[in-house]
């Protein structure tokens, strides 16, 4: 939300009060106060009539600094409130007569104790962002609402990234960014996951501790800083220091959450029914048996909206005429080795056998009057679930367990985005604040269950709303995208920028949803989607079955298929990454090259995992533009080689697309391209990609079952490479690859050490 009119102006009707001149500083155990006067105070007098500022320094956790920013503190603490983690903090709290600090591990906020109001943080000797003396607001607007706002300084070519999936232009500078989730498709400013935390390369990161609407002006109200301002009296902020990208990740989600552990076969191929089409038992296993003759490995079948009765939605019910044996049907897609979800969302239709039962016993939200709160927008006269109410939440869990004893396994969390703010929550929780924070509620319920049903590590959504600690409970995938080039482009945006707010796994809808999209874009995004995170074939209004398309798209499917399951022993760490460390397994290429200013705006490619860069084609003659940074990469698909750091251009048939290997890269390949979950360290390759003298790596393979994960270190001194293998199960495979895989060859079996001679 913008207040100025150019540098110099307020806009009409808007009051600011700024912090003038500090009055008091007092120093707590392991807190810091700053009470700051509005007008310069060169008299007694000027304490009278005069509001102050209160600014209190706090940690949670080590390198982590909370502000909270006060008017008035006689308010009641609204809820919801995110729920963050915390840590003893090492801190320390000094001042003086002219400077105050508060330091947390290795950043420290400097404050000056007297004259005007300043705070620089500062972490390794620099500056890494500051508050000045026109930084923060406490602002009242023509009608009367009160603001907080907050400003911090940008550094000359400092770049801000994430504030949720947003499918515009990656980086966020020059961009006005409103926290509020929406229906918005992937076209628009809108999102359907707003996070209220930006990650710079500058160092630093910033969490509004805020559920509700937050406005961000990155350098576009005040080009030379990034404002946040929430509505009310107090304004609550954490800067989380790096200094690399990927160590402000690891501490925002150590703060917020980290993803829960995800089964192996989620990282398979997901099938779907589409949306609107005609589908019944007989259509569905002709997909399935199709996709089998093809020799197409599935791993997933997805029933999306209408395998319940349309407007009924939702009621948990199969509709008896399409499918009236559903236990046997999930019996018999089971018996093809699949796993099996259906959609669901959290709005109750006046149609549904649980609208009455609902109102009832209390579970839907309602207006003032204590009507239930209904609309038709969507389903006739539907409502919603009130997730506040505990005894709503065990309502609804307990028919999501019915459908586990069908035998679905995983459930695909649509919508909870179009939350109003006119209702009455059953634990009072603000409407305005609880509008962001319902999808979090609406997924934690599920992912619960889940998990209580299926066991830990056994739990995984297909969700398309969030906000921040959503990543708790993957995965998410990118909503309403349409069938272009274009939107393939926006939809990876979208997935970079979730990426950067601390979520570490992300899918799209293969091929586009809007629409059908013409074989080329089809085929592209089939290679892109499947060296995603996760991958699923879904549409509106047609089917996704690769052969719907030519004969061609069957064979891009199956190549790129059986690619990504050839990869599980890298993904399946990355996943493990994920939930241990918050990293995100495809990642924005500044999260790996921080320091490589040509990396800092690449939006057309990304990192999958540290290792393999993957560069789309948008284009339906192969034509493709890719940087790679410093070093001799080397093609996964061909062994041909690229040195950067450089721009370079290509040329791709749709049984290619660039997949680069990262110098000094130790690589596992698995030895099966059928299924994800299979034992990733049994037959293990690993493939040695440039190493330079003096490497020393250790590549960890987990289990997908749980057991003690296989580790290799390998070492070079000179011409000679050895590998030694702990834990390993079973015959391993050593190749250095020259100019293309098995150049170079060596086998051993279990737990062995063997020696190269480059």
């Amino acid at each position: 939300m913008k207040f100025t009119n150019g540098y110099w102006q307020l806009l009409p009707g808007v009051q600011v009060l700024r912090p003038r001149s500090i009055a008091d500083v007092v120093v707590g155990e392991d807190t810091l106060t700053v009470y700051s006067a509005t007008v310069p105070l060169t008299s007694r007098g000027d304490t009278l009539n005069r509001p102050l500022v209160t600014v209190t320094f706090t940690s949670p956790m080590d390198d982590v600094i909370g502000v909270r920013i006060e008017h008035h503190t006689g308010g009641v603490d609204p809820r919801p409130q995110f729920g963050l983690s915390r840590s003893e903090a090492d801190v320390k709290v000094v001042a003086d007569a002219s400077v105050a600090s508060f330091t947390s591990g290795g950043l420290t906020a400097r404050v000056a104790a007297e004259g005007a109001w300043h705070v620089d943080f500062e972490a390794g000797g620099r500056v890494l962002t500051s508050s000045t003396a026109r930084s923060v607001g406490v602002v009242t607007d023509g009608e009367g609402q009160r603001f907080v706002h907050e400003q911090l300084s940008l550094g000359v070519d400092e770049h801000v990234y994430g504030l949720g999936e947003r499918f515009g232009a990656f980086v966020k500078n020059g961009q006005s960014v409103d926290i509020w989730n929406a229906d918005g498709g992937t076209a628009t400013e809108q999102a359907y996951k707003n996070v209220p935390f930006y990650l710079s390369d500058a160092g630093y990161g910033v969490f509004v501790d805020h559920p509700g609407h937050v406005s961000f002006e990155v350098g576009s109200e005040a080009v030379s800083r990034t404002q946040f301002s929430v509505s009310g009296q107090t304004l609550q902020y954490y800067v989380v220091h790096g200094p690399s990208p990927k160590e402000v990740l690891r501490r925002y989600t150590a703060l917020t959450g980290r993803p829960a552990r995800i089964p192996a076969w989620s990282y398979g191929l997901w099938l779907s029914t589409s949306f609107t089409t005609q589908y019944d038992e007989a259509t569905v296993m002709s997909f399935v048996d199709g996709m089998a003759e093809r020799g197409l490995p599935l791993s997933v079948f997805h029933f999306d909206c209408f395998w319940m009765r349309a407007f009924h939605w939702t009621d948990f019910t199969w509709d008896p005429a399409t499918f009236p044996d559903p236990v046997g049907l999930l019996d018999r897609l089971h018996d093809k080795g699949l796993k099996v979800c259906v959609w669901i969302n959290p709005y109750i239709a006046q149609r549904s056998r649980l609208f009455d039962e609902g109102r009832a016993g209390g579970f839907l939200v309602t207006r003032a009057d204590g009507s239930v709160w209904q609309t038709d927008d969507w389903q006739a006269g539907m409502a919603l679930v009130d997730f506040t109410n505990p005894a709503a939440v065990a309502w609804y869990q307990g028919h999501l367990r019915h459908l586990l004893v069908q035998g679905v396994d995983a459930f695909k969390t649509d919508f909870g985005e179009r939350i109003p703010t006119d209702v009455v929550w059953h634990d009072g929780s603000d409407p305005e604040r609880m509008h962001n924070y319902y999808t979090h509620l609406y997924n934690r319920a599920v992912f619960e269950v889940l998990e209580a049903e299926r066991g830990v590590g056994e739990a995984v959504l297909f969700a398309r709303s969030a906000t921040a600690g959503g990543q708790q409970f993957p995965v998410h995938w990118g909503g309403d995208c349409e069938s272009t080039f274009v939107s393939m482009a926006e939809s990876l945006r979208g997935g970079l920028s979730l990426a950067s707010s601390g979520f570490g796994f992300w899918s799209h809808d293969i091929g586009g949803f809007e629409g059908t999209p013409d074989a080329a874009v089809f085929k592209r995004w089939l290679a892109f989607g499947m060296l995603s995170s996760h991958s699923r074939l879904h549409g509106s209004d047609s089917y996704r079955v690769p052969w719907a398309f030519d004969d061609e798209a069957v064979d891009v499917a199956r190549l790129f298929t059986r690619l990504k399951l050839s990869l599980m022993p890298y993904l399946g760490r990355l996943g493990e990454d994920a939930h241990d460390q918050g990293l995100p397994v495809m990642r924005p290429m500044v999260l790996e090259f921080p320091d490589d200013p040509g990396a800092a705006t690449v939006a057309t490619q990304y990192m999958l995992g540290e290792s393999l860069l993957v560069a789309p084609v948008f284009t339906a003659d192969g034509q493709v533009n890719v940087y790679v940074p410093e070093g001799t990469w080397t093609s996964l698909l061909t062994g041909e080689q690229v040195t950067g750091p450089r721009w370079f251009a290509e040329k791709h048939d749709f049984l290619s697309l660039p997949v680069y290997v990262r110098p000094d890269t130790v690589l596992p390949v698995g030895a099966r391209e059928d299924r994800p979950d299979y034992a990733w360290a049994d037959g293990v390759t690993l493939r040695l990609y440039e190493l330079a003298d003096g490497h020393r790596s250790v590549t960890t393979i987990p289990s997908p079952s749980g057991g003690e994960p296989a580790t290799f270190v390998v070492t070079r001194s000179g011409d000679t490479v050895r590998v030694a293998a702990r834990d390993a199960r079973g015959p391993w495979r050593v190749q250095v690859p020259a100019g293309g895989p098995g150049v170079l060859t060596v086998d051993a079996t279990g737990e062995a050490e063997v020696e190269l001679a480059l």
